[in-house]
Formats: structure tokens, sequence, C-alpha cells
């Protein structure tokens, strides 16, 4: 089979397609051939030996994907050979096959197409861990949503809004808030061009927001906190920024506020039952038709170093996926 590996730590443009051999099944285990797998912000960690997770070389990126069981281990019972799933690897799904542990493999909802079910579980499930269960948001409350543009902001987003939230997209350029606009955000910040104090004051009448939701880190964090209102939640997703912000802790203090940390991985290891009604709340949501996952794009294996950059480079609204059998 063939697999888009990192033989050497560094960027993109340093993974390379290699034949690689077949995958067998051990216990507890699923093969899956892949029919498509989702570009996701941690992918552009682990290959430069950033992230938390270390494989050792050579290693294929990806961290979820959908597509066709392909064989089974012992003991596995809720998936069977030919049929379509959805899986989450850690790592080694940017390839024709990947083995997976069978409690991190589900069945695809019906009617579902397997590039937007590789592109929605990971992003969805994190947004909805982290407005649900963390931020408690609330019917009629103000969610401000930074990075809006990306596919855990506009997941974030359409759940805000699912949940009767009044949503504030934040975002650095009028393309990308457009998409925001199309996704359900009732207003639209322009971090870049816009002060950003000023103009959350203005939305808020001065009371501040209720819930922040932060997958970007940097400046403009701080700013989001001091815009928070009495008994305001942030939520730490991520640092697509690069930059780990340091927040006075007295703001907390002043406002009676809350920062949150957002971890899906580890929630999904140490709390499966809550992940899983989760999931099926997604899933009924999805069906209902308030939530419409954005896939900005499609690229081969070949073209999978591509995909990645452009998501290093914050070119992409929504997700880019990769599919192993497009020519």
């Amino acid at each position: 089979m063939k697999a888009l590996l990192c033989k050497e730590h560094g960027l993109p443009e340093k993974l390379v397609v290699d034949e690689v051999a077949d995958l067998e099944a051990g216990k507890g285990q699923v093969v899956l051939e892949v029919k498509a797998a989702a570009v996701n912000f941690p992918d552009t960690l682990i290959i430069q030996n950033l992230y938390q997770f270390k494989p050792e070389l050579p290693f294929s990126a990806g961290g979820e994907c959908a597509g066709v069981v392909k064989s089974v281990g012992e003991g596995v019972k809720h998936v069977k050979p030919g049929d379509s799933v959805i899986a989450f690897t850690g790592w080694g799904a940017f390839a024709e096959q990947v083995c997976a542990d069978a409690s991190a493999v589900i069945p695809m909802p019906e009617g579902m197409d397997y590039v937007t079910a590789s592109a929605f579980v990971m992003t969805y499930a994190t947004s909805y861990h982290a407005l649900v269960d963390r931020g408690q948001l609330k019917e009629g409350e103000t969610l401000l949503v930074l990075g809006a543009s990306g596919g855990v902001g506009l997941a974030a987003i359409e759940i805000g809004k699912a949940l009767g939230a009044r949503v504030i997209a934040a975002a650095s350029t009028a393309e990308k808030l457009a998409v925001c606009k199309d996704h359900g955000a009732d207003e639209l910040l322009n971090y870049e061009t816009e002060d950003m104090k000023a103009r959350l004051k203005e939305l808020t009448g001065g009371k501040g927001v209720d819930v922040v939701y932060d997958p970007v880190g940097g400046p403009f964090s701080e700013i989001a906190l001091r815009s928070t209102g009495w008994r305001g939640r942030f939520l730490v997703i991520g640092f697509a920024n690069g930059e780990i912000p340091k927040i006075p802790l007295n703001l907390t203090l002043l406002k009676g506020s809350s920062i949150c940390g957002v971890f899906w991985g580890d929630y999904v290891k140490r709390e499966p039952n809550n992940n899983i009604n989760d999931l099926f709340a997604l899933f009924e949501l999805l069906q209902a038709g308030k939530l419409k996952p954005h896939i900005a794009g499609t690229y081969s294996l070949e073209e999978g170093p591509k995909a990645i950059r452009a998501l290093m480079d914050r070119k992409v609204s929504g997700k880019v996926v990769i599919v192993p059998g497009k020519e």
C-alpha cells in the first residue's frame, strides 16, 4: 500500500509518498481501507516533533479518517469487513490503509459521504465538548469565537447557534468572515482592521461576552478575556497562532470568570461514555440540518503536503481532506 510518510521531522515539504507493507489487524484492532482523511492542526505539529504524541520514524500523520473495514482482529464485534466507519487514529491515516483500536472505530451514519465523515467528528466533537461540557453555554448567552473560519471555529458557530446563543465571529479577513456569516454567525469582527476591545464593548452594550472560544492563542487572547462579562468562561482550545499567551490571573478575579482547558483527545479516553453521548447528539443535529461541515478542498495522497501547508499558513476556511484514491 501507499502512505504519505514522515521519514524525518520537519515541514510538510519533507513528506514523501512511499510503498509500505499491508496492515494486519491484531487483537482488538480494525484495519480499514482509507477513503478520506481530514487534516487537523495536530498533524502540522506531529510531523515537526512538536506534539505531545511522538511516534517513531517513519510514520504517517493523520488522526481521523473514514473508510471501509478490511479486516478485524479477535474480539471485535461491533463492526465487520465491508462496513463503512469513522476512525480516530492519533496518526497513520494519511495512507491507503490504517490500523485503529476497535474502541476508536464507530459506524458511519447513514447518508454521510466519506469526505464529510472524515472531517466531522474531531472538529465538531471538540467544539461540542468545549461549549456544552466545559463552557456550559446557555440559550440567550453571547459566544465569541476566535479564528472563527477554521474547522473548529465554524463548528463552534453552528453548535452555538443550535444551543440558542448569539454568536460573534472573529477572523482576519473579509473573505473568512463571509464564510462565518454563511454558517450562522450573528455578528462579524475583523480583528486585523477593527479595535477588538471597542467593538466587543459596542456589540455587547458594555456587558461583555459570556463565553470565549479560543483555538488561536497569541495577542488576541488577553483582549478577549478582558472582554468577558461577570462569570465569563474562557475556553482554551489550542494555539494555532504559535504563541502561548501569558494571562494576568487578576483578570479572572475581577470578573469572577473561569479559564477552562479543552483537550478532547484525553476526554475521549477518560470519559468514553460521555463522548459517545456527545456524538449521538451531534449526529442528531447533523440529520436535522443544523450542522453543515464546510470542506474547503480535497487532495490526493501525493498532494498531501500542500493540504498540510495550507492549514499551517491559515489559508483554509473549514477543513481540507486527503483522499488516497483521488487521481
